[in-house]
């Protein structure tokens, strides 16, 4: 029985070391999964840590990646998702979605794809809750997207309050209870 492909997309923020653990969630679930990082992602975590967890070649924010034996990369990964899931979503790349902006491989595969999107948003609480973000997660909302929404925690800014990534195994049976 072929894997479900799950195409995960991580970005630049400090909850991206989670992505390492959420691979491996989901591949134990039965997904096979790709992984698309922003270049800010590339800052918490490296593509070669998420490679080894994967066994694929992780897509990354350089355009020269793009383009491999004639294909468009983002095309290839939209039209073979069954789900795509942006965790850690950051401020930035939930503005630029709503915004319909596609300067990476990660945007370009969201605009490009008819699957489910799934938006699992970290970052300090008074970011998210800044009414410009909540406007564009309702924005998002309203097209469609399925919100994880953060959980409170302990932010790496030092204080608690909603923003921190939902954990990984909460993410997976999100994923799980719509496809």
């Amino acid at each position: 029985m072929e894997k479900k492909h799950i195409v995960l997309g991580v970005t630049g923020s400090i909850a991206a070391y989670k992505s390492a653990d959420l691979v491996r969630r989901l591949m134990e679930s039965g997904y096979n999964v790709s992984v698309v990082m922003t270049k800010e992602a590339e800052h918490f975590i490296t593509p070669l840590t998420l490679e080894a967890l994967s066994g694929k070649k992780v897509w990354t924010g350089s355009f020269e990646s793009w383009v491999k034996d004639g294909h468009m990369s983002h095309i290839a990964l939209a039209q073979n998702a069954l789900a795509v899931l942006i965790a850690p979503a950051t401020a930035n790349i939930i503005g630029k979605l709503a915004a319909g902006i596609a300067d990476d491989v990660l945007t370009c595969t969201v605009l490009a794809t008819t699957a489910p999107i799934f938006i699992a948003p970290a970052m300090n609480t008074v970011m998210y809750h800044n009414p410009i973000v909540q406007k564009n997660c309702k924005k998002l909302k309203d097209h469609g997207y399925i919100f994880i929404d953060p959980i409170k925690g302990q932010l790496a800014c030092g204080t608690e309050g909603q923003g921190h990534l939902e954990e990984p195994e909460n993410i997976v049976k999100v994923l799980k209870t719509v496809i």
